[in-house]
């Protein structure tokens, strides 16, 4: 199985690193990068979509609002909080609201590919 994933982080350099090593796996398939919570909502609604990498702040709507209207309007799509802000209430807010997992964007490039396919596998 192939988990198809949308990266939704507003930092340009940071998306195209983390397509670059998640799809350089062989199970894993980034099918859309976008930079704004809104985005991220409508993306998912035409595109098919296992799990979404969140990032927590971006311009428009952010990560735990995306998140929230994700939650609501696909519940089978997984959603993987990704942020710079170790703080709890961060990472609370995005469990509360629907998030399946949280990291920090500190973690090794293995790590992300395990949390990913842990998540995709629920």
């Amino acid at each position: 199985m192939t988990v198809k994933i949308l990266i939704a982080d507003d930092q340009v350099l940071l998306s195209r690193a983390l397509s670059t090593i998640l799809g350089s796996q062989p199970d894993l398939e980034v099918v859309a990068t976008v930079h704004d919570g809104q985005v991220a909502v409508d993306t998912v609604a035409h595109t098919p979509v296992d799990l979404v990498l969140m990032d927590v702040r971006m311009p428009g709507m952010d990560g735990i609002s995306a998140t929230r209207a994700m939650a609501q309007r696909f519940p089978m799509v997984k959603v993987l909080v990704l942020t710079t802000y170790d703080e709890d209430d961060y990472a609370f807010g995005a469990l509360e609201v629907g998030a399946s997992g949280f990291l920090l964007k500190d973690v090794r490039a293995a790590q992300l590919a395990q949390a990913v396919r842990a998540v995709a596998q629920g």
